[in-house]
């Protein structure tokens, strides 16, 4: 049985001198699966962000869908870092999961696949139950242009790691473009970068071979735009060590936010967040260096 039919069912309909059959309500029959997930943005470009911001740390990763919304979480390739990320299923235009589906995509494939859609096209995501693939659907803002693309899943192992609830010691909101700057620049300086966290300001410093470079800032909440403010909500002063080429992995997340928050406890990981609209966050979690890496 292939395809889709529909089966006509017939009863008697008896008078004195005559004898007819009537159709009653047909039902339909599918030999196909179908659509159990489906996703809608109008703005195409929030994925390729989210992408853009994930793909430099992970090769593969699996989306978890739910009816609450996407979630995916991932070690990066050398498993020193791990990357959060939650879109909830209200900040969708349209969001569709009748039950829970874990999708394992190659993020390369899936990058070929959005460098095919326009900025202001409409992305929608379908899935059938138990498929193998996911179809990407590309709609122009005019509605003139429709393309659709199917991707391949894989079967990935995947391992959930329970993240605690810390009160953190030192939480800092800055600009994101300020902080990728800042970790850019003393990328050229050392391989690693001391963030230090007071109630005056935060601190970022490294050295190297050519030298050393220190960059402070004070906070600054009473300016005129909330996100180019720096606050720093502090329970005790903070100094902690950590590779400067994650945190620049990490840094490639700011088209999606124009504030980030750093979260720093001594012997718990760092948390850099980055607040998606109002769809959901992306986080990620480094451990400091320990003295012994550091010599």
């Amino acid at each position: 049985m292939k395809g889709e039919y529909i089966c006509l069912e017939f009863e008697p309909l008896t008078s004195p001198t005559l004898t007819k059959s009537r159709p009653i309500e047909p039902k339909v029959y599918s030999a196909y699966p179908l659509t159990m997930f489906e996703a809608r943005l109008v703005q195409s470009s929030i994925l390729k962000k989210v992408l853009d911001a994930i793909k430099e740390l992970l090769n593969e990763a699996t989306f978890d869908c739910s009816d609450t919304g996407i979630q995916l979480q991932a070690m990066d390739n050398s498993h020193v870092s791990l990357v959060s990320l939650n879109l909830r299923s209200d900040g969708f235009d349209k969001y569709r999961c009748d039950r829970n589906i874990s999708m394992g995509m190659n993020l390369a494939s899936l990058a070929k696949i959005m460098k095919c859609a326009s900025n202001d096209d409409v992305l929608t995501m379908k899935a059938q139950d138990n498929a193998d693939t996911v179809t990407f659907v590309f709609e122009s803002a005019n509605q003139d242009k429709v393309s659709d693309y199917e991707m391949k899943l894989m079967n990935l192992d995947q391992e959930h790691l329970g993240i605690p609830d810390t009160d953190y010691a030192c939480i800092v909101k800055m600009p994101s473009a300020e902080f990728a700057r800042i970790c850019r620049d003393l990328a050229q300086f050392g391989e690693s970068v001391v963030i230090a966290c007071t109630k005056e300001g935060v601190k970022f410093s490294t050295s190297g071979d050519i030298g050393s470079a220190n960059v402070k800032l004070a906070q600054n909440a009473n300016v005129d735009k909330e996100e180019e403010s720096v606050t720093i909500e502090m329970q005790e002063p903070v100094t902690l060590n950590f590779a400067c080429r994650y945190l620049n992995s990490f840094t490639k997340a700011t088209p999606l936010s124009p504030t980030v928050q750093l979260s720093l406890s001594h012997d718990v990981p760092l948390v850099v967040e980055y607040k998606i609209g109002d769809i959901g966050f992306i986080r990620y979690y480094l451990a400091p260096k320990i003295d012994d890496e550091e010599n």
